[in-house]
């Protein structure tokens, strides 16, 4: 801030395509808290003795915190204002996120590993929250683009450490790739938080900029909770994010089942390491090519292309998934077709509700990946039953294609009405209304 000849406040300005780089760096950072647990599993199992399916719920604390939290996180975020609200929100999620990895690399209980997965997901929620908030405010025109450039960096950013940490582990052991790992990350994270703000009003692009349906108004929470649409988006999200995660968690354990892990593919590298690389990289690459064509085509029509892809994805893992190079096309397919919910749905949602409380609603909606993080569990005692990953993957498939015909037939023409009724009766609020700061 400065002062002008007059006394007034005159505001630096700010290049929002820097602010959503920033916050692209900020979702790499904590990408490993996620797409990098699979590492850690079976070298834990190993030397402490616990069972995997103990482990695994730390797994599932992890995700819960980092998802049912964001709602206050965002609340925080929107209600502090555009200049403190992100420094804040982000600076003291990327504490949590050293806190929590720190904690991991002490852990001689369950207990404990728990604890430190509860440090972990409120940093990590906070951080996805803020920089997801950040993106579908600065970008009304580009929104699928922007969100899904950032829903990028947590999907791709673990891709760039993939090898140093399982390098690690095996040279220095888990527990010192968990406090050096979390320690760098959170402290980058917390540096980062001073360069972030939302904008203030008049320096976005006005909402109808889109050719997309977007609501003119800004729904609150309370209002949003009301509606049947987010609560099919709600089912939708949870439907989806649950063979997802089920993979992201379980992937090292269903390449060692299948009996590929180790068996070497290319430039001497192992199936399980090809298979995080270019899941990472798929992962993060439809994050921002489905937000794109989402702009383009609209939210429903590509969720419709997306999982359908994700069921023939999850069809081809169950039934030629044993061989390596097929393990690591169904494997990349999944991730490819999963990725984008993170871009799709906060998209879908702030065009639907308003942009006025978009970090707050959508972190509503994005609690629906923890509970379907309750689920990962699931897919282990159903395998234990079965005998094999066949059921579990037969299932996935089934809701990817139930959640297509939900989109086409039953949220396309709610979310139309919604818009078209919010928008006609605008004149009682103020259009692109933001929370008092």
């Amino acid at each position: 801030m400065s002062m002008n000849a007059s006394g007034a406040t005159r505001r630096q300005p700010v290049n929002r395509w820097m602010q959503l780089t920033f916050g692209v760096i900020c979702m790499i950072l904590i990408a490993n808290l996620q797409y990098g647990w699979t590492l850690f599993v079976h070298p834990m199992a190993k030397a402490t003795g616990w069972d995997v399916a103990a482990i695994q719920v730390a797994f599932s604390i992890f995700v819960a915190l980092e998802t049912w939290l964001t709602p206050v996180e965002g609340w925080i975020a929107d209600t502090l204002g555009p200049d403190r609200g992100p420094k804040l929100v982000i600076g003291v999620g990327g504490l949590f996120v050293a806190l929590g990895w720190i904690v991991n690399s002490y852990a001689t209980s369950l207990g404990m590993l728990y604890l430190g997965a509860t440090f972990s997901g409120i940093g990590g929620g906070a951080v996805y929250a803020t920089c997801v908030g950040n993106a579908v405010k600065w970008f009304p025109d580009r929104r699928g683009l922007a969100v899904g450039l950032t829903a990028a960096g947590f999907g791709a950013g673990s891709i760039l450490t993939v090898i140093p940490i399982r390098m690690m582990i095996a040279s220095s052991g888990y527990a010192s790739t968990f406090f050096w790992f979390g320690l760098i990350q959170g402290a980058i994270i917390i540096a980062m938080a001073m360069t972030m703000r939302f904008p203030f009003p008049g320096e976005a692009p006005e909402v109808g900029t889109s050719t997309l349906p977007q609501s003119s108004v800004s729904l609150s929470p309370k209002e949003m909770l009301k509606t049947p649409t987010f609560w099919v988006l709600y089912l939708m999200f949870v439907m989806i994010s649950a063979g997802g995660l089920m993979a992201a968690a379980q992937i090292a354990l269903i390449a060692n089942n299948y009996g590929v892990s180790n068996e070497v593919l290319i430039f001497g590298a192992p199936t399980l390491t090809v298979v995080l690389i270019v899941d990472g990289l798929a992962n993060g690459g439809a994050r921002p090519l489905f937000g794109w064509l989402s702009d383009k085509i609209g939210r429903e029509n590509t969720m419709a292309v997306a999982f359908s892809l994700g069921a023939i994805a999850f069809w081809l893992l169950a039934n030629v998934g044993t061989s390596p190079w097929a393990f690591v096309f169904s494997a990349a397919l999944i991730f490819f077709t999963w990725g984008e919910i993170f871009s799709l749905f906060p998209s879908t949602c702030t065009d639907s509700f308003g942009q006025g409380y978009a970090t707050t609603n959508a972190s509503f909606l994005y609690t629906a990946k923890g509970l379907s993080a309750f689920l990962v569990p699931l897919a282990n005692v159903i395998k234990t039953a079965t005998g094999s990953w066949h059921a579990v993957f037969v299932i996935s498939a089934l809701m990817y294609v139930a959640v297509v015909l939900l989109a086409l037939f039953v949220l396309k023409p709610m979310r139309k009405g919604l818009i078209d009724e919010r928008n006609r009766s605008a004149a009682p609020h103020v259009v692109g209304a933001a929370p008092a700061e």
